[in-house]
């Protein structure tokens, strides 16, 4: 599962114990689950090896209370140090060299380098089972966000190449992503003709991928016959054969350009 189902987000979880005692750890079981309210969950498992708990979740257990910290390329060789099973009270980040900033609605501190902290209330958990590997979702509350301005873009929204987060992937791999994102424009905008649409010679077309097919079946509405007619004979495309019509096509659809990309298609 673990190298399936990825990449996964990291929750940089920092929570004190009853005697104010100062657990920093990462979870890679973590995401975001509703806007409004807004809730984050995330789960430390108990241990394969001899079945016992996190002092993550011991933590959240007694105070109710956890910070989420964010965690970006610039500090994770720092967040994977402090995965390192120090012994109970020892300070994660005294360990990890990273900065306590004192949070404003919880009494956990948060990460003064992370780029996003979320202050949150514990407000359940649910126990997924008793056997080593068994994991605890921790299901908290945001009630205070604080955002570093330097990863905002003009318009005040975070700009995924500025947050430069990490993500975790099976076995010691992790990947950072703004080296490896992509635009995939939202079909909510607008009503898509769909793949159904396409010619059946371009649906089993051995040029054209899925990807491909997926982008044309995106537009809102397909080229007559007239406009067809006119880019053939003006882009002089009436002479080629099918395998020849999809590989111009293709070219089009890796330039965004699918009204060419359907006009060919439909020659």
């Amino acid at each position: 599962m673990l190298g399936a189902v990825q990449p996964r987000p990291i929750a940089f979880a920092s929570t004190i114990d009853e005697e104010g005692k100062v657990n920093l750890s990462p979870y890679s079981f973590f995401n975001v689950f509703s806007a409004n309210p807004p809730i984050m969950i995330f789960s430390p498992a108990r241990r394969v090896r001899n079945n016992t708990v996190k002092h993550t979740l011991l933590n959240a257990q007694a105070t109710k209370e956890v910070v989420i910290n964010i965690v970006n390329y610039d500090i994770v060789q720092q967040m994977s140090l402090s995965s390192t099973e120090y012994a109970e009270g020892v300070n994660e980040f005294v360990k990890s060299g990273l900065t306590e900033v004192a949070s404003e609605k919880v009494r956990p501190p948060r990460v003064a380098e992370s780029p996003v902290q979320f202050e949150c209330k514990v407000k359940e958990i649910v126990e997924l089972g008793h056997e080593g590997g068994a994991g605890n979702l921790i299901i908290c509350e945001v009630v205070m966000v604080h955002v570093n301005d330097e990863v905002l873009d003009g318009n005040n929204k975070i700009d995924p190449f500025k947050i430069d987060t990490v993500a975790r992937m099976g076995g010691n791999w992790y990947c950072r992503s703004k080296d490896a994102m992509f635009e995939v424009p939202k079909p909510l905008a607008s009503l898509g003709v769909g793949v159904d649409a396409i010619p059946e010679t371009a649906r089993n077309s051995t040029v054209l991928t899925g990807n491909d097919l997926g982008k044309l079946g995106n537009v809102e509405k397909i080229p007559d016959q007239k406009a067809v007619k006119e880019f053939a004979i003006e882009n002089d495309l009436m002479s080629f054969n099918e395998v020849q019509r999809h590989a111009k096509a293709k070219e089009y659809i890796r330039k965004n350009q699918l009204e060419e990309a359907w006009k060919i298609i439909l020659i």
